[in-house]
């Protein structure tokens, strides 16, 4: 047993899975290892196949141009691995466990979301952020421009921003700040003349009660 799991006292085993204070171990392999383990195209057959409930030796190592017997050694490492019984069928549970034991990007900072947002924008504001930043620029425009009202907010309206103020507040939520710029100019939510931006449309919400 490896030294992470001898620190995990009040494990337990259910499915082939040591599971205890928020660590999840596939038996043998460590989560790590857990993804090295299927990235194989032969185990990613076997555990589709077990899905299915129509796992045939015979036909994957044929499909695989492989021994059968090297389709039987890769199956049990799948089954020591606790992924598939002993009727060659896939364990679900030991996904949803391992699942579980991944790391999750953090929910939306509350600090982010003021008064004023419908159910559905704020559904959009939950989605696309993570913590204070955000996770990625929504490709449908209607949800970007939830998005880019949100980050208008942090200009206050009547102030003469530099390029590199803006810039600067922009990349503490997405690393393409210039992508940002751009777009809250282009809709309007900014004005740009001789290297200045000031706010020019969007909501005025107050993002701190």
């Amino acid at each position: 047993m490896n030294a992470l799991m001898e620190r995990q006292p009040t494990a337990t085993r259910r499915h082939g899975i040591i599971a205890g204070d928020g660590w999840r171990y596939a038996v043998g392999v460590e989560l790590r290892e857990f993804v090295g383990l299927t990235l194989s195209p032969l185990r990613l057959t076997l555990l589709g196949r077990a899905a299915e409930g129509s796992l045939d030796v015979s036909e994957i190592a044929a499909a695989h141009a492989v021994l059968e017997r090297t389709v039987l050694s890769e199956l049990g490492r799948l089954r020591s691995a606790g992924l598939i019984d002993a009727d060659n069928q896939l364990i679900r549970d030991t996904l949803r466990t391992i699942a579980m034991a991944l790391p999750q990007d953090p929910p939306i900072d509350p600090a982010l979301v003021g008064e004023g947002w419908t159910p559905e924008e704020e559904e959009v504001l939950a989605r696309f952020f993570s913590g204070d930043r955000l996770a990625s620029i929504p490709g449908v425009h209607a949800k970007r421009l939830v998005v880019l009202e949100r980050l208008a907010q942090e200009f206050d309206p009547g102030v003469r921003y530099p390029e590199a103020e803006v810039n600067f507040r922009l990349q503490l939520f997405y690393p393409d700040y210039a992508a940002l710029r751009r777009y809250l100019v282009d809709e309007g939510l900014m004005t740009r003349a001789d290297g200045v931006y000031w706010r020019t449309g969007g909501r005025y919400l107050d993002t701190e009660s």
